[in-house]
């Protein structure tokens, strides 16, 4: 199989080490720097430097309806929102032309906050019901692209899950690059359909009649959505036991009994939770190389992103 590609992703960047921020900090995540850093071209943005504030700076809010927030100035009540919003929807323009393959953003700001940001209201409590204009402007404009917040990124389900899609996606525009055929399409889908099937049942039925129709018509925007549509749900310990098993299937005539039995017992004691999902993995790798099973071995599903990233010894 091919190695992996190496991703663009744009990042807030005080989460590079840049000091950026309103005190004049930085944010600087040991895992975007330390851990990815070497599979990435790093895009830094800090729209409130962007849009001409400085560093240190007063301390930004939203502030009225979590709907559609004001962004002011605590000190003073400047506000900023116009000026922010105008930034932001001819910055993620210019970000869309750089073929971004995912984004991470950073938790709770008033500007790039993707999740639950303050708004405050008078009177009363301020509502966790907000997003950053940043972030608003960039998930409205690029609804495919994988978006996560430094913050959501502890969780190992979480992380795993936004760093296969955004894998998923360097490699969809990288297939789209090669300006492909019908029979490319089939090709591509056919080692995608595990990936899928763990995350969505539902998406694995909507791209495989996709896929069958291609020879009448290519439709290429369309797969991608319903690809990284699929990506986006969650996979379940149940949904992954299941494409072990099918994956199991194809090895097991060609195996001795024992190790039928381990492999389904290594499969069962994943979906209790006694076990990583790397632990059936590397067994399924195993008997795959072993057999030299060239379908199985071209199937993402079993090397979605670096194994040197170890996302799947905590999920």
């Amino acid at each position: 199989m091919a190695p992996p590609p190496c991703v663009r992703l744009g990042v807030s960047a005080c989460l590079l080490g840049e000091r950026v921020r309103y005190d004049g900090g930085h944010k600087r995540d040991a895992f975007l720097t330390d851990v990815l850093d070497p599979y990435v071209e790093w895009v830094p943005v800090c729209p409130e430097v962007e849009i001409g504030l400085g560093v240190p700076r007063p301390t930004l809010r939203l502030a009225g309806s979590p709907k559609a927030p004001r962004l002011v100035q605590e000190a003073g009540g400047e506000d900023l929102t116009a000026r922010m919003r105008d930034y932001a929807g001819a910055r993620v323009r210019e970000l869309a032309r750089l073929e971004l393959d995912g984004y991470v953003l950073k938790r709770a700001s008033p500007s790039c906050g993707l999740v639950r940001v303050r708004v405050y209201r008078e009177p009363g409590a301020p509502s966790a019901e907000g997003r950053g204009l940043f972030a608003a402007a960039l998930v409205g404009q690029m609804p495919m692209l994988p978006v996560e917040e430094e913050g959501r990124l502890t969780d190992p389900g979480l992380r795993e899950n936004f760093i296969e899609r955004v894998f998923a996606m360097a490699r969809w525009r990288a297939f789209l690059a090669a300006r492909p055929r019908a029979r490319d399409l089939v090709a591509f889908h056919a080692a995608q359909k595990y990936a899928v099937l763990a995350h969505s049942p539902a998406h694995y039925t909507r791209l495989g009649r996709l896929v069958a129709t291609a020879g009448r018509a290519l439709r290429l925007q369309e797969y991608g959505r319903l690809l990284m549509e699929a990506l986006a749900v969650q996979a379940t310990r149940g949904r992954h036991a299941n494409v072990l098993r099918h994956l199991a299937g194809y090895v097991k005539r060609d195996v001795a009994a024992e190790d039928r039995a381990e492999l389904g017992e290594v499969i069962e004691e994943y979906r209790r939770g006694l076990v990583p999902l790397i632990v059936p993995i590397t067994l399924v790798r195993h008997h795959v190389r072993r057999l030299a099973l060239g379908y199985l071995a071209d199937q993402v599903y079993l090397n979605p992103h670096p194994k040197e990233l170890m996302l799947r010894n905590r999920v």
